[in-house]
């Protein structure tokens, strides 16, 4: 069963085949995102476009029963701060303790966005009108739990927003709304990608509101170009001198993007490093030949060899 910091009892509500008629303009939405930036910035479109937020969901740990780690229980802390005063805060431990509580609420509408978790049937039923989610590609391409990694692994120089339908796959769900245009900079951090996503979120999340409203159902997914961004491999945290320069400067651009600790290594002249910062120009650094030419590694700090290489 999830931690719950408030309580309500309601009946469980019907599922959405019976219900998208009797949707109101003033849906009752619970909201499940992974950040406190995230969940006002629902919230705020939400509330914006009619509609009354009434619980937050936030994954306490990757996997369903999984364990929670100090990073998580910090960020808990941070999530629970911005919580709007009278908000109940659902922390749930398994996916079935998340539909048990989620029905006490008379739900039109569950809003994702960035939830660890695939959601059973048993969640997806409880709202009346469904649950969408919003995906951080064009689908139906990056379907999957890491979208924008591989938008940077593979050179991508922009993303989008996808507001689809959620169903029992990975962001195959019927689409409502979707938007491209969002650049990725060449040295990308989140702060700066979230300045340049929260205005397109805004838009395509009310466009979406608005169709749900309406019982538009969606428009269903084609499978041509689609692709799957899954977590990062544990081998690509060590560099190949083989690859491509392009290659290798994106691959550390996307560990740069999570943050330095991330950093791969890389052998450079007998020695191990971590990189944090190449570039594919002449630049004040370590020169490095590619497979295609070279590379300057402008800021790197020693590393302890991968374990393979000891």
């Amino acid at each position: 069963m999830p931690i719950r910091l408030s309580c309500r009892s309601a009946a469980l509500t019907p599922s959405l085949a019976d219900s998208v008629s009797s949707v109101t303009a003033s849906m009752r939405i619970a909201l499940a995102t992974y950040g406190a930036r995230e969940f006002a910035a629902l919230h705020a479109t939400c509330v914006a476009a009619g509609h009354e937020p009434v619980a937050y969901v936030y994954c306490r740990s990757m996997k369903p029963r999984g364990k929670v780690d100090a990073r998580e229980a910090a960020a808990v802390g941070r999530v629970l701060e911005a919580v709007p005063a009278g908000m109940d805060l659902l922390l749930p431990g398994t996916a079935e303790g998340l539909a048990d509580a989620l029905g006490g609420y008379r739900l039109d509408l569950l809003v994702v966005y960035g939830f660890n978790w695939k959601l059973p049937t048993s969640v997806l039923r409880v709202p009346r009108a469904g649950v969408i989610n919003v995906h951080s590609s064009l689908l139906p391409k990056y379907r999957g739990p890491a979208p924008v990694l591989w938008a940077i692994r593979n050179g991508d120089p922009e993303i989008g927003l996808t507001v689809h339908r959620m169903d029992e796959q990975f962001d195959t769900g019927p689409i409502l709304a979707q938007r491209g245009g969002i650049p990725l900079a060449e040295d990308v951090t989140p702060q700066a990608l979230w300045d340049r996503v929260s205005p397109v979120l805004d838009e395509v999340l009310t466009v979406a509101l608005d169709k749900v409203e309406r019982g538009f159902p969606g428009i269903p997914q084609g499978d041509a170009g689609a692709s799957y961004a899954g977590f990062v491999e544990p081998e690509f945290s060590v560099v190949d001198w083989s690859r491509t320069a392009a290659q290798v400067h994106n691959q550390v651009r996307m560990f740069a993007f999570m943050g330095p600790e991330h950093a791969p290594v890389a052998e450079v002249g007998g020695q191990w490093l971590k990189v944090l910062r190449t570039r594919l120009d002449p630049a004040d650094g370590i020169r490095v030949e590619c497979a295609d030419g070279p590379i300057w590694i402008v800021e790197s700090i020693p590393a302890e060899p991968p374990a393979i290489h000891r």
